[in-house]
């Protein structure tokens, strides 16, 4: 019995030391404001405003596309019996790249060297009909005029005579009409060789030997190849409405293609859309853009353009051998670099942020809170029934950054410039050096106001 009294009595002094303990840490930690939320700062991050060059971009994606490609499309109809190219070959201006069967038109030239060969020889008829008529009219003539022949045989003498000659001018112009058919014809014979009319690689065969292609007389015609040059390459992308002001001609950008994730390429703004493409017409979503073209500066598809193109820059310049080799339809990112300003204040860009400055008015008012809340709550459909309520403050938001000034928060407004994709220009309101607070985003953005107390957390 006295062992279980020994046992319980030790087990007591054990929970009122464990009780005790409590208590003081308890009391400790109200001490130190681990309770109680501290000193009540706040624990924020700041950085210091310095002097930058800020190049603003305006970012957008596309494909990669030849500058110049050409559509080939056979003039004839026919089988195509002779190719010489398959793609991705690299052609010169005047190479053959096919042939369509000339059988058809071959024998149109003979058919129309036949006709007017027949025209030609009714144009002596008609030339020998007509001598024969003017002989007779020259011969009456005179004795019409002696009074030797009545009027009527004289005037049906000029009349076959003017008739004829009419008829072997008709069958000069139907020569002439026969050998514009002859050459009509014989430029559709030469139009079954196809050649190439440019510098430049096959980037798309879409025919075999043996296929039949239309021309393009009445319609288009079957699109056979495409001859782009490979070494001449621009991206396509499509610029919102809000940034197109920004983009000028001769514009630098950035260039990141998905198929070369590690490098970085560069070009130059070469054309700007004047009409917009509109999406979702009449729809909340309509979105308006407009096509913009960068060419790629960056040296590409070197092996592209030709053995003796590569082996002169491949020679000049080792580095060349390691251009990347483009091809249509890639997908790039473009960074089109439209302003840039130099050693400006600037900060980051997440530092800015939006105030009320109306919430000054009422707080300076010495309204309560609850009449504070009731000003906060007052809906717009009150405002249009009453009007502008006499209590009611009109919202007055303004661009602000808060300032380290020795653990408090000192509220500045600020005029901002343009920004690229970290920091902010700095118009007004800053000066380099200033420390300015810059995070977290809850704080900043919702908590934060002028003379809170502030503790810097800046990572080492």
């Amino acid at each position: 019995m006295a062992k279980k009294r020994s046992a319980t009595s030790r087990l007591l002094r054990i929970l009122l030391i464990i009780v005790v303990l409590i208590i003081a840490g308890g009391l400790i930690a109200k001490m130190t404001g681990m309770l109680d939320g501290g000193s009540g700062a706040y624990q924020v991050q700041t950085e210091k405003a310095e002097l930058r060059t800020i190049t603003q971009l305006v970012s957008s994606s596309g494909r990669i596309q030849p500058e110049t490609e050409v559509i080939i499309r056979p003039d004839v109809s026919g089988e195509i019996i002779e190719l010489n190219v398959k793609e991705g070959d690299y052609v010169r201006e005047g190479d053959l790249l096919l042939r369509i069967k000339p059988d058809l038109y071959e024998a149109r030239i003979d058919e129309l060297n036949a006709a007017l060969l027949t025209q030609q020889a009714r144009m002596e008829q008609a030339r020998s009909a007509m001598l024969q008529a003017e002989i007779e009219y020259r011969k009456v003539e005179p004795l019409y005029n002696q009074d030797l022949v009545s009027e009527l045989e004289y005037l049906q003498m000029k009349n076959n005579y003017e008739s004829q000659e009419a008829n072997f001018t008709a069958a000069q112009y139907q020569i002439e009409s026969a050998r514009a058919q002859l050459r009509r014809a014989e430029e559709e014979l030469q139009q079954t060789v196809i050649r190439s009319p440019q510098n430049g690689t096959i980037s798309r065969l879409a025919v075999e030997v043996g296929e039949r292609v239309l021309g393009q007389a009445q319609t288009a015609g079957t699109e056979m190849m495409r001859i782009a040059r490979m070494e001449q390459m621009e991206v396509e992308v499509d610029v919102n409405e809000n940034d197109i002001v920004n983009v000028s001609v001769a514009d630098t950008s950035i260039i990141e293609v998905d198929a070369y994730p590690n490098r970085v390429f560069e070009g130059v703004v070469t054309e700007i859309a004047n009409s917009a493409q509109i999406s979702e017409t009449g729809s909340a979503d309509q979105v308006t853009n407009y096509k913009v073209k960068i060419r790629i500066t960056t040296p590409h598809n070197l092996n592209m353009t030709g053995s003796e193109f590569l082996a002169v820059n491949v020679s000049e310049s080792p580095d060349d051998a390691e251009s990347p080799d483009f091809k249509p339809g890639m997908s790039a990112t473009v960074d089109i670099r439209t302003n840039t300003v130099y050693e400006v204040v600037s900060i980051p860009i997440q530092a800015v942020t939006v105030r009320d400055f109306s919430q000054d008015t009422i707080r300076n008012s010495g309204m309560g809170g609850e009449e504070e809340s009731n000003l906060e709550n007052d809906t717009s459909d009150d405002l249009e029934e009453n009007g502008n309520s006499p209590g009611r403050v009109e919202e007055d938001f303004r661009r602000v950054v808060f300032v380290n000034d020795n653990g408090i928060a000192r509220r500045v407004e600020v005029e901002t410039g343009i920004s690229n994709n970290t920091h902010i220009q700095i118009m007004s309101g800053l000066a380099a050096g200033d420390e300015v607070v810059t995070g977290s985003y809850r704080i900043l953005s919702r908590d934060l106001q002028e003379n809170d107390e502030i503790e810097v957390t800046n990572p080492n």
